[in-house]
């Protein structure tokens, strides 16, 4: 049985692989949302993360596709108590923004197309440095109060609006932040390292990274003179262009090779390894895509190899 990892200072244990709810929706349908969620349960996993948002880009969607499957898999599975059901407001078309007003209605609408009474990890999706963070917090902390929230967190935020936040909360004794969603990978260092994880670190905040596989780039299919079919590729596909890319590839194959394991999963095994991260988030649009996410919860790295792709992604 693979050991749960406790999610920084809340109560939430959760297994070391958070699934993607991104794809809901959009390049996953009903039918194999589901599949892929039981696949992601059978496995051990029970962290589950989405925002009102998804799949809102997607032709002929309105937001909230990803939050309404889940609700509706968790209904027929009658599972909502083991699982750790993660969502994020900000973005959803008709919810936008971080006031007060706005929070509280979109959590609403969240726990309705959820089908629960509560969330149990509620993000800030992207922060609004306009509005004040007491403003923000204070709306959060009324959802906790209210039952509706049991923890929150934030995502792409500042290292200066974090630390605002997380003050403000210990001075009024309010609800304070668990946990922190950066973009981080091993071709995405400075969007964490430094400053921003140093205030999550000393807070005692985990960090569930998001991009953890770049893309797909952190696979390994994305190769010279090779086409992908993906919505993503683009994305993925210029990493390979630049000089790291190909060093932390190289790096990736070879320590693959040593434990006969795939590179996404050693990708993710280095993130999970690293200071603060309790979860890197990763998405499957088949259920054959899950093995080589779920084998991060298996593979352990030794110090040389963390070590030997810490410096090849430099």
């Amino acid at each position: 049985m693979t050991a749960l990892r406790k999610l920084g200072s809340s109560d939430l244990e959760v297994f070391p692989l958070a699934l993607g709810g991104n794809v809901f929706g959009w390049t996953a349908d009903e039918a194999t949302s589901f599949a892929v969620l039981d696949a992601y349960t059978a496995a051990g996993g029970n962290f589950v993360d989405t925002a009102d948002a998804y799949s809102a880009w997607v032709d002929g969607n309105q937001g909230g596709e990803s939050e309404t499957i889940l609700g509706k898999w968790v209904k027929a599975r009658g599972n909502r108590d083991d699982v750790v059901i993660a969502t994020k407001v900000s973005q959803h078309p008709e919810y936008r923004g971080l006031s007060a007003a706005n929070i509280k209605a979109a959590a609403d609408a969240s726990l309705r197309r959820l089908g629960t009474d509560r969330i149990d990890l509620y993000y800030t999706h992207y922060d609004q440095p306009e509005v004040p963070v007491e403003e923000i917090i204070g709306a959060l902390d009324e959802l906790v109060q209210a039952g509706k929230v049991r923890h929150i967190a934030a995502s792409n935020i500042s290292a200066e609006r974090l630390r605002a936040s997380l003050e403000f909360s210990d001075r009024e004794g309010l609800a304070r932040y668990v946990a922190l969603q950066p973009h981080y990978n091993l071709v995405s260092r400075d969007t964490y390292e430094g400053e921003l994880q140093d205030v999550a670190d000393r807070a005692g905040l985990a960090a569930v990274p998001y991009y953890a596989l770049a893309s797909g780039f952190l696979t390994g299919k994305y190769r010279p003179g090779t086409t992908v079919d993906s919505p993503r590729a683009g994305g993925a596909a210029r990493y390979l262009e630049s000089e790291r890319g190909r060093r932390v590839l190289a790096a990736l194959d070879e320590i693959a090779a040593a434990h006969d394991a795939p590179v996404a999963t050693v990708a993710l095994a280095w993130l999970a390894a690293r200071p603060t991260v309790a979860a890197p988030i990763a998405s499957a649009r088949t259920v054959g895509q899950l093995p080589a996410l779920l084998g991060v919860a298996d593979l352990k790295l030794t110090e040389a190899e963390v070590t030997r792709l810490t410096e090849a992604s430099a």
